[in-house]
């Protein structure tokens, strides 16, 4: 198959990996399989499975190629001949370290201590010593009712170094952690951190991943970040940094040649701000050197992101000197370099301005040595503030979900991209710009939409289709309910380090303004499965707008709104003013189906790790009852609904089982299946059951019960059911998914009929949310009837709540704004979602002239 650049492309060597998917049966595990260029010539591949296939089949491999981008598309396919890489990717470990030669620089990593990074050596060249992750902890505490404030500088401490992948040309090393005080007395902030390696790179990619389990009444975290030091050598005149601004480069040196008497020094001032190595003698240039010697050396410089769009560059002598303000920007793309006549070193973080306060700060510049700071999180912004927004819940008035106060953000992460570059010799600010701009892309290699399609890998969803009138109307909606979010996000300027990535709930028109401050109609923290939504867009799309967005979502879904330890391991917070506010923790917010198509599409180990996590989320269950408002546990060990929470459990047992083939799981789904076929109503059944975690079972205790049926399917249910079924095989379950499907639409007389009078129209709500189901029930049955009525629950404004054609309007209020009055995340997702797989299941029937007529006033809304 080919696969091609997503949009931006390297400009010089760079390690990229992906992931592929295989049709069933298609490629075996000891197949080769090989990558071409346009002339047919083979490019050095390192490749490893993923996923497989019940029957044995690779279902996803992973995939890298050290490339630069002369190349518009590669051929990747399944090779007869076993191909030898010559690697030039050395790892040698020992009890204390692991070192790694890419074959452009040295990199030692310690394996216990404060140190992470030992050394960095190019050649015979030392350029970088002494990496480690530090934070700054600020305490409040009340003493005589006086508040005390104090600082506490913290640094990493090693607890585990694991070299996580060996191979000829890319090698991770996960590196696990806690920081804690200089005196080793008090530990806080758990992280985990991988560097990537690349062979013939002199790049290292960092993954950062900061942990918080501490008191948010009292521990408010000032800084967290990265530390190196950087040998320099030359003169203070040619010592520079530079940094990226909203465009181009801003650079400034050490020690300025501008002076009164020497305005430009023959064009020698132009050089030195362009970052060239400037000679000077004293026999040709004593006048120039005796002037720009009285000039102040300037040591310490950093670039703060306060904002969205605020970034300030500032400067000082020392730290015993004021800092004085350089110049202020909108959105810094977050690069820094800092060097000397023999080069050095650019840092980068990814998403700088998206996930502020972020800074990058040098200090000793003129020295023999510089320190470079990294801030995830700036020490000149206010402390994190983890506390919750109020001492009480806000049930009735709010739509919170539980009385009990839960707003506990201890075991929540944040993970965050961190790049380094070295350099021989002093880059141009041209080769700095491609550089960041590499960074902040998605640097990526994509299958065409048609290719991921046929894999039937990721479950029920369709390609775009503008075949006919009302499916291009179709398709032109789901373009502008993306658009809106997407502009959405930066007009409401959604963004933070705790906060980009995630989108609201419920919008208010009074106030021209979203909910984020009403309970449950705030943060949507997975609500009704947006992630899903955005996923299924990207693939059958290949947009890189829309990559980004859903990768900005997962990576803050996934962590920010998730329990990694602690009493709600496994759990995620339901939608809430605060991520972790809400008193409801629960699977479907964690459950793997939300975030696998990102590890899938680029094996992110950290997701990797994610999906791992949640594999017995159910355990969680002994010690909180999802259903503790409703039922007592005299009875069953907790409870647990057929959806969103065992639902949530298949999702997970079924990443757990396809990534490691792992019985236990599969068999985990496969009980819990044959427990409902043997129910009266089988799908239908509870939809509350009770639950033995310990056992993954369900425990039937009646029907029609608490909990409510639209809860079964709006949660990413029926997508992980779709595509249980398409990998089982299993036709009675395929009938049951139907079966659900055709009664949520049956007349509330039809329902009592078949239910012997237990299941009644009361129980369904929300029919829209059952679209999908019941164009799968269509598809299954072959029935234009259920088609009819899926397309009339997507298409009637009355029962779907989704205003069509998607409109906004321009208001003026305090600022000027476009908004849709009546816009709700949870409905533009679920009606998203919900088209995208009818369009899949039950899209031909919109091709059939008499259908089209039977639901003629339907569609009239995609018309006006």
């Amino acid at each position: 198959m080919k696969v091609k650049w997503l949009n931006k492309k390297p400009t010089e060597k760079t390690g990229i990996s992906w992931g592929v998917p295989w049709a069933k049966g298609t490629l075996n595990k000891n197949d080769s399989i090989c990558l071409k260029d346009g002339s047919e010539q083979n490019i050095p591949l390192q490749s490893w499975p993923m996923a497989f296939w019940p029957d044995g089949s690779v279902k996803w491999t992973g995939h890298t190629a050290v490339l630069e981008g002369e190349e518009e598309k590669f051929d990747l396919h399944m090779s007869n001949e076993k191909l030898d890489i010559s690697s030039t990717l050395f790892v040698k470990e020992t009890s204390d370290s692991i070192e790694i030669d890419t074959g452009e620089i040295s990199v030692t990593i310690s394996k216990q201590g404060s140190v992470l990074i030992k050394t960095i050596k190019k050649g015979a060249k030392t350029i970088g010593i002494d990496g480690r992750l530090i934070a700054i902890r600020e305490t409040r505490n009340k003493e005589n009712g006086l508040k005390i404030t104090s600082e506490e500088p913290l640094q990493s401490e090693i607890n585990k170094v694991e070299l996580e992948q060996k191979g000829p040309l890319r090698s991770v090393i996960k590196i696990e952690g806690i920081h804690q005080n200089v005196f080793g007395t008090d530990c806080l902030l758990p992280f985990v951190l991988r560097l990537y390696f690349h062979g013939d790179t002199s790049s290292l990619r960092v993954v950062h991943t900061l942990f918080y389990d501490g008191n948010p009444e009292k521990d408010f975290i000032k800084g967290a970040g990265l530390e190196l030091t950087v040998p320099l050598t030359g003169e203070p005149f040619n010592r520079n940094v530079r940094f990226s601004g909203d465009k181009g480069v801003y650079s400034e040196p050490a020690q300025l040649l501008l002076t009164r008497r020497h305005r430009n020094a023959g064009g020698l001032y132009d050089s030195q701000i362009n970052g060239e190595v400037i000679t000077l003698t004293e026999e040709q240039h004593g006048p120039l050197l005796d002037h720009a010697g009285q000039n102040a050396v300037w040591n310490d410089f950093k670039i703060h992101q306060d904002s969205s769009d605020h970034y300030r560059i500032s400067k000082r002598t020392n730290e015993e000197y004021a800092w004085v303000e350089s110049t202020h920007g909108t959105r810094a793309k977050g690069l820094m370099y800092v060097g000397g006549t023999e080069g050095g070193v650019a840092v980068g973080i990814k998403n700088f301005w998206q996930k502020f306060p972020s800074s990058l700060e040098v200090t000793n510049l003129s020295g023999a040595s510089a320190k470079l700071k990294v801030w995830f999180w700036s020490p000149d912004a206010q402390a994190m503030d983890l506390r919750h927004y109020n001492k009480e819940t806000h049930v009735v008035s709010a739509y919170e979900g539980f009385d009990e106060m839960r707003a506990n953000p201890v075991g929540i992460a944040n993970t965050s991209e961190l790049f380094l570059h070295f350099y021989n010799e002093s880059p141009t600010h041209e080769q700095l710009e491609n550089k960041v701009d590499e960074w902040q892309a998605p640097l990526l290699l994509v299958c065409e939409p048609e290719y991921y399609y046929r894999t039937k890998s990721l479950g029920v969803w369709s390609l775009p289709d503008r075949s006919t009138p009302i499916k291009e109307k179709l398709e032109e909606q789901l373009d502008e309910a993306f658009n809106f979010y997407k502009n959405e996000i930066d007009q409401r300027r959604w963004y933070g380090f705790w906060n980009y990535g995630d989108v609201m709930h419920t919008y208010d028109p009074v106030r021209h303004q979203w909910r984020y401050d009403l309970g449950g109609f705030a943060w949507q923290n997975t609500e009704l499965v947006p992630n899903i939504w955005l996923w299924y867009t990207f693939l059958r799309s290949g947009r890189e707008d829309v990559f980004i967005m859903a990768e900005a979502m997962t990576r803050h879904t996934s962590e920010v709104d998730c329990y990694h330890f602690g009493e709600y391991a496994g759990l995620g917070s339901r939608h809430n003013v605060s991520h972790w506010g809400c008193g409801c923790k629960e699977a479907r917010i964690s459950m793997a189906g939300l975030h696998k198509y990102y590890y899938f599409l680029t094996t992110d180990e950290r997701t990797r790790d994610l999906l791992r996590g949640v594999r017995d989320a159910d355990k969680a269950l002994l010690h909180l009852d999802p259903m503790r408002e409703f039922y007592s546990n005299e009875q069953f060990s907790s409870h647990a609904r057929v959806g969103p929470d065992w639902a949530a459990f298949c999702s997970n047992w079924l990443s757990e089982w396809e990534r490691t083939e792992n019985q236990v799981y599969r068999d985990k789904i496969v009980s819990g299946i044959d427990t409902l076929k043997k129910l009266p109503f089988r799908l239908l059944s509870g939809p509350t059951f009770g639950y033995d975690p310990e056992t993954s079972t369900l425990q039937h205790m009646g029907d029609g019960n608490a909990g409510g049926y639209h809860m079964v399917i709006a949660f990413g249910g029926p997508q992980a059911w779709m595509e249980i079924a398409q990998i089982l095989g299993d036709e009675e379950w395929d009938e049951m998914l139907a079966e659900f499907g055709e009664f949520y639409v049956l007349s509330n007389e039809e329902k009592l009929k078949r239910s012997n009078g237990i299941l009644h129209d009361k129980l369904f709500s929300l029919p829209m949310l059952a679209s999908g189901m019941v164009a799968y029930a269509a598809a299954n049955k072959q029935d234009a009837k259920l088609a009819e009525k899926a397309w009339n629950l997507l298409l009637n404004e009355e029962i779907s709540e989704m205003i069509l054609p998607i409109k906004e309007q321009e208001v003026e209020t305090w600022r000027t704004l476009k908004e849709i009055p009546s816009v709700t995340t949870n409905t533009t997702s679920q009606w998203c979602l919900n088209t995208i797989v009818s369009l899949e299941l039950i899209g031909d029937y919109l091709s059939n002239k008499d259908f089209q007529e039977s639901i003629n006033s339907t569609i009239k809304c995609l018309n006006s």
